[in-house]
C-alpha cells in the first residue's frame, strides 16, 4: 500500500492520452515510468475504468518537492493533454522580496477556495495550482490584489498589471530612505545632548520619530503575517523594540529598528538584484519586428507576428522571433540563450517548404532564437513560433517557476524555523520571570529577555538558503543552463556518477552513410532507393543521414517512391509499406524477433565486420527478401574527451555510456572519449534498469536528448537534456537543460551546484553560529545594542555571500572560452 500522508492527484487517462487504446497501452506505461522514481513521487498507478468513469492515472506526491505543474510538464512531454479541471498560473509579484513575506503570501493563497498548491519565492515568483471548478485565475488575482491593498505594495502579474511602482512615496527606494532617515534621527537624538542641553522631550521625540520610520515597513509585514496566523521575525523585532521603550531604553530600541530595517532593505535589494538577473532575460527580445507581408515591409509588434511570417533581421540587431533562415548568412551571438562563448554561423535552409513541414530536421546552422544578436550579415527568417511560445519566453517562464521549487535545505530551514521561533518565544517568556529566581529588579530581567529575543531571532537563517538558490538559478540561466528549482541545483553537487547517451550527446549527431553493401542480385540503387523511401518518414538523425547521403550517391535522383504506414519498432528499427510490400529496416537482431527468413550467408558476417570498424549498421528486408546492409559513422564530439577529463578533476568518479547502439560501436566511442564502461544494445527499459543499478552506489545523472532517454532521465538523481533550445520535449522532461548543444556546460553547472551548496552551508554556519554565540552572551549580560549590531551583521554577511554566486565563474571556463575563440578565428 502507498503511504497516505502525501497529496494524491488523479488524471483521466483518455484526457491525458487521447490516442491510448486502453489503460494498459504502452503510452500509459511510458507515462507511469517517467513519473515513477522521481524525487517527491512516492507511488504512481492506474485505476481501471469503472462504469462511466474512465481509467485514471493516480499519482501520490509531495507538493513541496515536486509541483503539480512539473507533473503536467512530464505528462505533456509524452503527448498528454492536461485535464481541463486543473489550472496553473505563474505570476510575478512586486514587493515580495523576503522569505518571511513570501511565506505570508503563500499562506494567504492556500486559504483561498480551490487552491491545491501555492508557492511564492523570496524573489516574487508566484505559482498556483487550482481547481477550475472552484476558482479561477481572475479570482486568485483579486486575492493577490487584497494583499497589495493591505500593504500598499504593487503587484505585477505579467498580464497587464500596472508597471509603475507602488512601494511608497519614493518608489522602490522608499524602504532604504526610511531606514536612512531613522538612522539620522537616532544619531541626532544621541548627539544633541553632547552639543547643547535640550529639554528632555526633544531627544525623546527624535527617538520616537526614529521608531516610526524604522518600524513602518516592519509593522506592515508583521500585521500581514498575523492576519494569516503566522508569527514572523518582524513581529519579534517589534516586540523587542517595544520592550526597550517600556524600559525607557529608547536609543537602544531605535538602534534595533534602524539596523533591522536597514538589513531588511538590503535583503530586499539583494533578492531584487537576483530576480532582475532572471527577469532581464525577458527584455532580450526587441519589442517590434520588421516583417514582409504581400511584398510590403512594415514594423509590427512582436506579439502580432504570425507563424510563417518572413522577418528581416538587420546587421547588429536582436532577432525578434524563433525561426529558420531563408535568405542570407551571418554569425549570431546565442550566448543569451545557450551560453555559447562564440557566435554561431547561420545560413539559409535548402528547402523552406520541407523545413516548414518538418521543423525537427532543422540544424543549428539554420535555426535562430528570439533575443539572440545578429552579426554583420542581413538575414531573412521565417517565423516558427509566436512570441509567447518562443524558446526565450519558455526559458523565462521555467526559470521563474524554478524559483518557487524549494531545495531540500530550504525545506529543512523552514521546518526548523517553525519549531525554533515558538521555542524562542517560550524561552523569552520564562526569562521575564528570572527576577523571581535571582535577586535582580524586574527591569533587568525584562531587558535581558529582550536582548535574548534579538539574539535568538533567526533572521539570517530565513534568508540564507533562498538568496543562495535564487542567485544560483539566475547564474545558471545566464550561463545557458536551465535548472528547474533548488532541488536539482543541490542534487547536482552530490553526483558521483554520470551516464551518457551516445547519439547527439557524446557524438556530433551528424552521422554519415559510409557503406551500402547490397545483397547478391540487388543493385546499390535498389538498396538505397528503398532505404531512403522509409527513412524520409523518420526524424531520427541516422534516418536523415541515409536520406542525405543516399540521395548524393544516387546523383541527386529524386524519383524515390512514397512509403506509407510507418511504424517504429522501439529500440530495433522501422517498418512501412512500399509498393504494396512490407519493408523492415533495423538492427540485425530485429529479424530474429519478427520471424521470417534469416540473413543469408552472403550478408551474415557483414554487420559484425562493419561494427568492428565503429559503424552503426542497419539491415533492409522487403517482402521477405534481403536487400543489403548500410553502415553509418557518427564521430565523437571534439570536446567530449576534455569534458570527461574536467569531470574527473571535479570529482565524478564513474562515467558510463548507455546506448541502444551495437556494443562494438559504443565500445569504440567510449574508448575514444575516455569513459569507464559502455553498455550497448539497450532498450529504453534496459536503460532504466541500468540507472537504478547505478543509483545503488551513488547519485547519478543521466545525460541525453530528452526524447528516447526520458524514462532513464526520470529515474536518475538528475535528468540532464542536451540542446534543449531546439527541443520542447527536452525542456519539459529534464530537471536540468543545457540550452546549447555544448557538452562543456556540464562541468560548469556541476561546479556551480557545488559552489551553491558551499555558500548555503557557509550561510547556515554563519546564521546558526551567530545565534549560538549571542544567546549565551546576552544571558551573561551582553547589551541589547551590541546584540543588535552582531545580529544584523550576520544577516548582511549571508546576503553578501549569496550574491557572490551571481558572478561565479568556473576555473576552467575562461581557458575553454579563449580556446573556442581561437578555434573560431582559425588560430
Amino acid at each position: 500500500m502507498a503511504p497516505t500522508n502525501y497529496t494524491s492527484l488523479q488524471l483521466d487517462i483518455p484526457v491525458l492520452l487521447p490516442d491510448a487504446l486502453d489503460a494498459a497501452d504502452a503510452c500509459t506505461g511510458r507515462l507511469v515510468a517517467e513519473l515513477t522514481g522521481r524525487d517527491g513521487v512516492t507511488w504512481v498507478h492506474v485505476l481501471a475504468a469503472d462504469g462511466d468513469q474512465p481509467a485514471r492515472l493516480c499519482i501520490h506526491y509531495k507538493p513541496e518537492t515536486l509541483s503539480l505543474g512539473r507533473i503536467k510538464e512530464i505528462a505533456e512531454g509524452v503527448g498528454a493533454q492536461v485535464t481541463k479541471n486543473f489550472g496553473h498560473v505563474l505570476w510575478q509579484l512586486e514587493g515580495i522580496t523576503s522569505a518571511g513575506r513570501a511565506r505570508t503570501v503563500t499562506d494567504h493563497l492556500l486559504k483561498q477556495p480551490g487552491v491545491q498548491e501555492a508557492s511564492v519565492s523570496a524573489g516574487g515568483a508566484v505559482r498556483i495550482e487550482f481547481d477550475r471548478t472552484l476558482t479561477s485565475a481572475p479570482a486568485l488575482q483579486r486575492a493577490l490584489d487584497e494583499i497589495r491593498e493591505q500593504t500598499e505594495d504593487g503587484a505585477e502579474d505579467g498580464h497587464g498589471a500596472d508597471d509603475h511602482d507602488h512601494g511608497g512615496i519614493f518608489g522602490e527606494k522608499t524602504e532604504i530612505i526610511f531606514a536612512g532617515v531613522s538612522g539620522a534621527l537616532l544619531i541626532l537624538g544621541v548627539a544633541l545632548p553632547f552639543v547643547v542641553t535640550p529639554p528632555a522631550w526633544v531627544p525623546l521625540s527624535l527617538f520616537i520619530a526614529a521608531y516610526a520610520f524604522g518600524g513602518y515597513y516592519l509593522l506592515l509585514e508583521a500585521i500581514d503575517s498575523l492576519r494569516v496566523r503566522r508569527l514572523e521575525i518582524d513581529a519579534l523585532m517589534l516586540v523587542a523594540a517595544a520592550g526597550a521603550a517600556l524600559l525607557d531604553q529608547w536609543a537602544e530600541g531605535a538602534l534595533l529598528l534602524v539596523l533591522f530595517s536597514l538589513g531588511h532593505a538590503l535583503e530586499h535589494y539583494a533578492m531584487d538584484r537576483a530576480r532582475r538577473a532572471i527577469s532581464a532575460l525577458a527584455d532580450l527580445a526587441p519589442p517590434t519586428a520588421e516583417v514582409r507581408r504581400d511584398g510590403v515591409v512594415s514594423q509590427v509588434p512582436v506579439g502580432e507576428l504570425r507563424l510563417g511570417d518572413t522577418i528581416i533581421v538587420r546587421p547588429n540587431s536582436r532577432i525578434p522571433a524563433d525561426g529558420f533562415v531563408t535568405l542570407g548568412s551571418s554569425s549570431v551571438d546565442q550566448a543569451p540563450i545557450t551560453g555559447e562563448s562564440v557566435p554561431v554561423d547561420k545560413g539559409a535552409v535548402a528547402d523552406a517548404a520541407l523545413a516548414t513541414a518538418r521543423p525537427q530536421t532543422l540544424t543549428d546552422e539554420n535555426r535562430v532564437f528570439a533575443g539572440t544578436i545578429n552579426g554583420s550579415g542581413a538575414l531573412e527568417v521565417q517565423v516558427t513560433r509566436r512570441s509567447a511560445d518562443s524558446t526565450l519566453a519558455r526559458l523565462v517562464g521555467m526559470v521563474a517557476e524554478a524559483e518557487t521549487q524549494k531545495s531540500p535545505t530550504q525545506l529543512f530551514t523552514d521546518r526548523f524555523e517553525k519549531i525554533f521561533v515558538p521555542v524562542v518565544l517560550g524561552g523569552v517568556f520564562l526569562l521575564l520571570f528570572a527576577f523571581l529566581v535571582i535577586d535582580e529588579p524586574f527591569g533587568d530581567s525584562f531587558y535581558r529577555a529582550m536582548a535574548v529575543l534579538v539574539a535568538a531571532s533567526p533572521c539570517a537563517l530565513a534568508i540564507s538558503t533562498p538568496s543562495a538558490v535564487l542567485s544560483g538559478v539566475a547564474r545558471a540561466a545566464r550561463g545557458g543552463v536551465l535548472v528547474k528549482g533548488g532541488g536539482p541545483l543541490e542534487r547536482l553537487g552530490t553526483l558521483g556518477a554520470i551516464a551518457f547517451d551516445k547519439t547527439g550527446t557524446l557524438t556530433v549527431s551528424e552521422p554519415e552513410l559510409t557503406d551500402a553493401i547490397a545483397a547478391p542480385g540487388v543493385t546499390e540503387r535498389d538498396l538505397l532507393t528503398s532505404a531512403i523511401a522509409l527513412e524520409q518518414l523518420s526524424d531520427h538523425p541516422l534516418a536523415a543521414a541515409v536520406v542525405r547521403d543516399g540521395l548524393s550517391r544516387l546523383g541527386g535522383d529524386s524519383t524515390i517512391p512514397k512509403a506509407r504506414d510507418l511504424r517504429s519498432i522501439t529500440g530495433h528499427g522501422l517498418t512501412a509499406r512500399l509498393d504494396g510490400e512490407e519493408v523492415f529496416l533495423g538492427k540485425a537482431a530485429l529479424f530474429d524477433d519478427i520471424g521470417g527468413p534469416t540473413l543469408p550467408d552472403s550478408l551474415r558476417a557483414t554487420p559484425a565486420r562493419l561494427e568492428e570498424q565503429g559503424r552503426t549498421t542497419v539491415v533492409l528486408r522487403q517482402d521477405g527478401h534481403y536487400l543489403g546492409v548500410l553502415g553509418l559513422m557518427d564521430l565523437p564530439r571534439p570536446e567530449a574527451s576534455s569534458v570527461v577529463d574536467r569531470l574527473r578533476r571535479i570529482g565524478i568518479t564513474r562515467m558510463v555510456m548507455i546506448s541502444g547502439d551495437n556494443q562494438r560501436v559504443v565500445d569504440a566511442v567510449a574508448e575514444a572519449v575516455g569513459l569507464d564502461q559502455a553498455f550497448g544494445n539497450l532498450l529504453p527499459e534496459d536503460k532504466v534498469a541500468m540507472i537504478k543499478k547505478l543509483r545503488t552506489d551513488s547519485a547519478v545523472a543521466m545525460v541525453g536528448d530528452g526524447v528516447n532517454d526520458a524514462p532513464a532521465m526520470a529515474h536518475a538523481t538528475v535528468g540532464i537534456a542536451m540542446g534543449a533550445a531546439g527541443s520542447d520535449v527536452a525542456l519539459e522532461t529534464a530537471d536540468v537543460a543545457l540550452m546549447g548543444d555544448d557538452l562543456g556546460r556540464l562541468p560548469f553547472i556541476i561546479g556551480l551546484s557545488r559552489a551553491t551548496s558551499r555558500v548555503i552551508r557557509q550561510n547556515l554556519w554563519i546564521s546558526l553560529g551567530m545565534v549560538a554565540i549571542l544567546v549565551p552572551a546576552t544571558l551573561a549580560g551582553l547589551q541589547l545594542g551590541a546584540a543588535v549590531v552582531f545580529h544584523e551583521g550576520s544577516t548582511l554577511m549571508v546576503v553578501a555571500n549569496a550574491l557572490r554566486l551571481l558572478v561565479w565563474r568556473d576555473r576552467t571556463e575562461t581557458a575553454r572560452e579563449q580556446s573556442d575563440r581561437s578555434l573560431k578565428a582559425g588560430i
